[in-house]
């Protein structure tokens, strides 16, 4: 026994680890250990800002969204730089042919009569002048074009009215509607209503009128005429007028499809 009991003193002798200076590796002191705890312990605020992200999972994936979206608008995809580079040009271009946008642009004496041909082209106009011919016409086949051109008119200050609420463009420069232009809803940019109420007619006329060669010629440059004086008074950027030349085809499209008959003509006649 007594020899036993000198071989397990020697060994605890010889093992260093339980020294009381390498006692802290094993077993830290209690003390130590709620002082690191309290200096670790962070106060109120800053546990509850921290405990939030992790305790709400929709904070928590919102957070771990953010360095995607950063990195998807830091590298945008083709159609996007496409897109932005197609637009940064048209506003330019639109921003440099804006010479009459007001009376100290380079052009702005001319202003008066830009208006003046912007004017040939508004819907109001139109629409009286169709109802005035549409009351002293006496012939069916006159009677019938007018019924015609009248439920073009109407849906193209639909269709464009309709249009422009949806998009809600700008123009390149803070020109604000007239009258005439609050009447039809024609307040925004996209599309242009006057080119595309200019083109409708055009095509209207040239497949329904029989016109000579010079007359053609000048419907066609009125057209071009007052869309691109919209761009020129500063109203429109020049993709809106490009866009108005093709909804303005469309829209003839659409009443060549829906186009009313001589009977059903008469027939609204005598209900009006």
């Amino acid at each position: 026994m007594p020899a036993s009991q000198g071989r397990a003193r020697a060994r605890e002798r010889s093992n260093v680890l339980n020294r009381a200076e390498f006692l802290s590796l094993n077993q830290p002191l209690k003390g130590n250990q709620e002082g690191r705890g309290s200096a670790r312990k962070p106060s109120g605020g800053q546990a509850g800002a921290a405990g939030a992200p992790g305790g709400n999972p929709k904070e928590r994936r919102q957070s771990q969204q953010l360095p995607e979206e950063d990195c998807m608008q830091l590298n945008p995809s083709f159609k996007g730089i496409a897109f932005n580079s197609l637009l940064a040009i048209d506003i330019c271009m639109s921003k440099r042919l804006g010479v009459c946008a007001s009376t100290a642009s380079s052009w702005g004496g001319a202003r008066s009569m830009i208006n003046l041909l912007g004017i040939t082209g508004h819907g109001i106009p139109w629409v009286a002048g169709t109802l005035i011919c549409l009351v002293k016409s006496s012939t069916l086949a006159g009677q019938e074009v007018l019924m015609n051109l009248l439920l073009a008119l109407l849906l193209d200050i639909i269709i464009v009215a309709g249009l422009q609420k949806l998009a809600k463009r700008k123009g390149p420069f803070d020109v604000s509607p007239g009258l005439l232009d609050y009447l039809t809803m024609d307040t925004y940019a996209f599309p242009a209503g006057h080119a595309s109420r200019a083109a409708m007619l055009s095509k209207f006329f040239l497949n329904h009128l029989v016109l000579a060669i010079p007359l053609r010629i000048l419907l066609v440059l009125w057209a071009f005429c007052v869309g691109f004086s919209r761009v020129m008074i500063g109203r429109h950027h020049i993709t809106d007028v490009l866009s108005g030349f093709v909804f303005g085809y469309l829209q003839f499209r659409l009443v060549e499809l829906i186009w009313m008959s001589s009977n059903t003509c008469q027939m609204l006649i005598s209900i009006w």
